[in-house]
This record gives structure tokens, C-alpha cells and sequence, in this order.
């Protein structure tokens, strides 16, 4: 179906998606994060990339915990404070996209804007 002039419809407007909006997708758990790498790999935006860093540290922090969760006791105790902390980052993180804002998770995010500073 073609647009014609003055129908209703994208005309003349990018394909890509509003760069808060990925930053936002990107904590949508693991996947939202795999999905919004995606969406912003066409067209870099610094700010969208910040945040999909950000929440894929998160992402992969919590996997490494997870496997920490094997050992008894100690392990469980990592897992359970570990947990809380990521947990805590991730609200943090949610809020900062949801302002529109580029703000580093604490402790670690610094970290994770280093380390995959390649997205």
C-alpha cells in the first residue's frame, strides 16, 4: 500500500527507534538487551549504547553469580547479597533510561562501559 499525501502513516521518517526507548528495552531482561544490541547496530547511538553496556554487565553479573550459588553456604550468601546489589543496580539503571539519563550503575558500572566499549 502506498502513502499518499496527507494519509496517515511514516513518511520520510527513520526506521530506527527512539534511542531512549532501546535504553529502556535494554533492561528488559537478557533478552531485551540481545534485542535492543540489535536494534541499535544499524544506527549507533551513544546514549542507547551506554545503557544496553549497562544492562548487559548487569546481565552477565548475575549469571556469574549464579554459578557462584553452587557452593554451599558462602556461595549462597554471594549469590543472595550479590543478588540484592544487582538488583538494586538494575532499578537504577531502569530509572536513569526511563529520565533519559546516562547514569553508571554503582561500583561496577564504570567497569562495564570499559569492558564493552566495542557495542
Amino acid at each position: 500500500m502506498e502513502n499518499q499525501q496527507g494519509a496517515p502513516g511514516p513518511t520520510g521518517q527513520s526506521s530506527s527507534m527512539d534511542p531512549k526507548t532501546v535504553g529502556i528495552i535494554a533492561y528488559i531482561t537478557l533478552i531485551g538487551t540481545i534485542i535492543a544490541l540489535v536494534i541499535n547496530n544499524n544506527d549507533k547511538n551513544s546514549y542507547a549504547s551506554f545503557h544496553i553496556r549497562q544492562a548487559l554487565g548487569l546481565g552477565l553479573s548475575l549469571i556469574v553469580i549464579s554459578f557462584i550459588a553452587i557452593i554451599p553456604i558462602l556461595g549462597w550468601l554471594i549469590y543472595a547479597l550479590g543478588g540484592i546489589f544487582l538488583f538494586i543496580c538494575w532499578i537504577i539503571g531502569l530509572v536513569a533510561a526511563l529520565n533519559g539519563e546516562e547514569k553508571l550503575v554503582p561500583i561496577i558500572g564504570e567497569k562495564y562501559q570499559e569492558w564493552f566499549s566495542g557495542l
